[in-house]
C-alpha cells in the first residue's frame, strides 16, 4: 500500500465536531421529538374530522349514561310508554305559553329528531329559542317515530310541556319518566312540519 506525504487536509482541528462526511451526531432524544409531533398533529386531524362528520351529518346521538341493565329497563320503559297509549294531558292544567315564567335551571328542555330528516331538531330548537323558551340539548333520538310527542317528567312540568307542545303545533303530550336527563323532551316524528 502506497504511502502518501502528509499535507495540509490531514491536519484537522480537534474541537471540530466532525463525523464520516462531516456531519454532527445526533442529539439524543431528536428522534422523539419529532414523534410526539406528529403524534399530536394526528389526534388533532382526527379529532376535528370526526367533530366536522358530526355536526355535518346531524349524527350526534344523546343517550342516558347508565348502566347496560338500566338502559335496557329504560328502553323497556320507553316500548311501553309508547305502545301503552297513557292518558294524554288533562284539560285542567293550562298550558304555560309564556316561557319567562319557566326557569331554565330547574326545567330542561330537550329536542330530538326522531325522522330522517338532518337537522330537524335544530331547526324546532331555533324556532322556541325565537320565541323566548331555553333549549338545553338537542340531537337524535335512538329510533324513527311517525308521531310527534312532547313527553314530561312529573306533574310540576305538565304545562310547560302543553305550552311548547301548543308553540310547535304538537297534539301529543305524555307524562313519562323514559328521558330521564329532561323535564320535558320533545321528540320530532314524520308528521311534524317545520
Amino acid at each position: 500500500m502506497p504511502a502518501f506525504d502528509r499535507d495540509r487536509f490531514d491536519d484537522v482541528p480537534a474541537d471540530l465536531d466532525r463525523v464520516g462526511a462531516h456531519r454532527a451526531e445526533k442529539r439524543p432524544g431528536s428522534g422523539w421529538v419529532a414523534f410526539a409531533w406528529a403524534a399530536l398533529a394526528t389526534g388533532v386531524l382526527v379529532g376535528a374530522g370526526v367533530i366536522y362528520l358530526g355536526v355535518a351529518n346531524d349524527s350526534f346521538q344523546f343517550v342516558n349514561p347508565s348502566s347496560s341493565s338500566t338502559a335496557e329497563a329504560g328502553a323497556a320503559e320507553t316500548d311501553t310508554a309508547t305502545s301503552t297509549p297513557t292518558p294524554s294531558a288533562s284539560e285542567s292544567v293550562a298550558p304555560l305559553t309564556d316561557p319567562s315564567q319557566v326557569d331554565p335551571e330547574v326545567t330542561t328542555v330537550t329536542v330530538l329528531n326522531g325522522t330522517a330528516t338532518a337537522g330537524l331538531a335544530g331547526a324546532a330548537s331555533d324556532r322556541l329559542e325565537t320565541e323566548g323558551w331555553v333549549v338545553g340539548t338537542q340531537g337524535n333520538a335512538s329510533e324513527r317515530v311517525s308521531t310527534s310527542t312532547v313527553y314530561y317528567s312529573s306533574a310540576a312540568d305538565e304545562a310547560v310541556a302543553l305550552g311548547l307542545a301548543q308553540q310547535l303545533g304538537i297534539s301529543d303530550v305524555e307524562l313519562t319518566d323514559a328521558f330521564p336527563g329532561a323535564s320535558v323532551t320533545i321528540v320530532l316524528g314524520a308528521d311534524y312540519s317545520a
